[in-house]
């Protein structure tokens, strides 16, 4: 395959992939930083995200911007706003974290995320039953009978950054519960089969996403498409740090400072590239899709 066909869905996976740790490093920075003040410090991060959602809105012509903007704005926001509710809450409730052999094995905050596994199950009954371009909720959708029509949208009035930043939150929020359920022992437990299961099966379910990805030479659209390729792959990568296979070094940040530097210098290169390439081919550019199909 040409170099050039496939360099969008190579970046736009890099760029998904690299943000995952950052996402991580900035939590654990925000509350060493800031420790007691982290929780104010986490509700200006979160209307930062908003913000470039909102510039996203206000960009929506140009998709490429609208798409990368939706994109940075949904880790912001899930890392300043969701995942420090969860940790207010923990601490306002005196919640312990889970101790095994001796190390924190689940922090309070995501014993508390596990609680909104109902929630989550109602809000994915909106998507499940709602037109869509998914080709996993298409799945589920035939296997269930529910007969909406899924042929090619139009906009229908939704806005690129929106589409984006939904689909980023909801996908980390679904994974964070998978992840969080088979971890419980009264369920499965780290070394249970069915981790293995969801662990394995995310790396091959990732792995088809990303041959698929590759065939995408759309930047915005393969941005979007990288979305769940990334987050179902780090499924993987989280069950290879709960085996302490893998240095999780992003949750260490000012221990592993010249690391997650070395990840952060090649996110925005990433970056960087594709806003020049949204910027060469800008004029003449055809309209993109409006979601990843692929999940």
């Amino acid at each position: 395959m040409h170099l050039r066909k496939i360099q969008a869905g190579v970046f736009a996976f890099l760029i998904v992939l690299l943000l995952m740790p950052i996402g991580h490093a900035l939590m654990v920075l925000t509350e060493v930083i800031f420790q007691g003040d982290a929780l104010a410090a986490a509700f200006v991060i979160g209307v930062i995200g908003l913000l470039l959602v909102f510039l996203g809105i206000r960009m929506d012509a140009n998709q490429k911007a609208a798409t990368i903007l939706g994109l940075l704005g949904g880790v912001i926001v899930w890392t300043g706003w969701v995942e420090f509710s969860f940790v207010w809450i923990a601490h306002k409730l005196n919640v312990s974290p889970l101790i095994e052999d001796g190390e924190v094995a689940t922090k309070p905050e995501y014993l508390v995320m596990l609680s909104s596994l109902g929630l989550l199950s109602t809000i994915l009954m909106f998507f499940v039953s709602s037109k869509t371009r998914c080709q996993f909720l298409i799945w589920v959708q035939k296997i269930f009978g529910i007969h909406i029509g899924t042929k090619a949208l139009d906009r229908g009035g939704k806005f690129v950054s929106v589409t984006t930043f939904i689909e980023t939150t909801m996908l980390l929020w679904t994974f964070y519960i998978v992840l969080l359920l088979v971890y419980d022992k009264d369920i499965a437990g780290q070394n249970h089969p069915l981790t293995y299961i969801v662990a394995f099966g995310s790396l091959a379910w990732s792995g088809y996403l990303f041959l698929r990805l590759l065939r995408i030479q759309q930047f915005d659209y393969a941005i979007r498409y990288a979305v769940p390729t990334v987050i179902i792959f780090w499924n993987f990568v989280e069950v290879m740090g709960r085996w302490d296979l893998l240095d999780e070094i992003w949750v260490k940040p000012i221990e592993h400072w010249p690391e997650v530097t070395a990840i952060m210098l090649c996110l925005i290169g990433c970056v960087g590239f594709y806003v020049w390439e949204m910027r060469r081919e800008q004029s003449g550019s055809k309209p993109s899709h409006e979601a990843s199909p692929g999940t």
